[in-house]
């Protein structure tokens, strides 16, 4: 009769090898069995069956019987098995013990890590344009109390932007404030004086700049969002960095302040 591999499979999670798992379940079928039977039976090298056996006589597996020719019983199922699921308790005893001192020891490890950081773990560094539209999306629905924006193209929102809409509705619904300066070419732009005049509906105020230096988010003094366009003439390539420093966003902040002071509101629709 073939070994059953799912039984061979089962001692060796118990703890056995797979020649001692193929010894066992040959010895098992009958009353007794020399070395070179139990080789046979279990298909088993000659040369690796003896300490094999010897295995299963330590753990108590197996019984030899001396002789003339020494032959070898298998144990009880009920009782091997017993003994080999003891085997395995007192093993997981013995790895709880040891991992109860290795969390020990590691803890205060651990503990002081946590006060050391990564000196980027604030910034995120996108270059994907629908990951740059998600973090832009993302920042004007954070903002709670003031949301700070300079415009120029290309815009990564749809030109409707409707979550910014929504934004500046709820900010000044809740007493905040949203600003944005454009650049002078958006007094060009149909499209764009239309955008503006849905966001000074819903509350934003605006303003207009020759230039700006590059599109940039602020919110609340503590997020950033912006674009640091390739430098490299020719190129239309942008990478984005999104922020969560307070420092960073308040020095930011005050740049946008000098530029809004400096900027004018625009006649006609869209002027404050």
């Amino acid at each position: 009769m073939e070994l059953d591999d799912g039984a061979v499979n089962d001692l060796v999670s118990l703890g056995l090898s797979r020649y001692e798992a193929r010894v066992y379940l040959a010895l098992v079928r009958r009353e007794s069995y020399t070395a070179a039977e139990a080789a046979r039976a279990a298909d088993v090298p000659r040369q690796r069956v003896y300490d094999v056996l010897d295995a299963l006589v330590r753990r108590r597996l197996a019984v030899l019987r001396p002789g003339r020719v020494a032959a070898f019983s298998a144990v009880a199922p009920e009782l091997a098995l017993a003994r080999l699921m003891a085997l395995q308790r007192e093993s997981l005893e013995r790895l709880d013990g040891v991992s109860a001192a290795l969390a020990t020891a590691l803890l205060p490890v651990w503990t002081d890590g946590r006060t050391h950081t990564d000196p980027l773990d604030y910034i995120e560094v996108l270059r994907d344009p629908r990951a740059i539209a998600e973090r832009f999306d993302s920042i004007q629905e954070q903002a709670s109390r003031e949301l700070l924006s300079f415009c120029k193209p290309p815009f990564v929102a749809p030109p409707a932007n409707n979550e910014g809409i929504k934004a500046v509705r709820r900010l000044r619904r809740a007493g905040g404030s949203a600003r944005a300066v454009y650049t002078h070419d958006a007094l060009g732009d149909p499209g764009v004086l239309e955008n503006v005049r849905r966001f000074a509906e819903a509350g934003e105020e605006s303003r207009f700049a020759p230039d700006l230096p590059l599109k940039l988010i602020v919110a609340d003094a503590s997020l950033v969002l912006c674009d640091m366009p390739d430098p490299v003439a020719g190129t239309r390539a942008t990478t984005a960095l999104y922020i969560e420093h307070p420092a960073l966003a308040g020095c930011l902040r005050l740049a946008f302040l000098a530029v809004w002071d400096q900027a004018r509101t625009a006649p006609g629709p869209g002027g404050g």
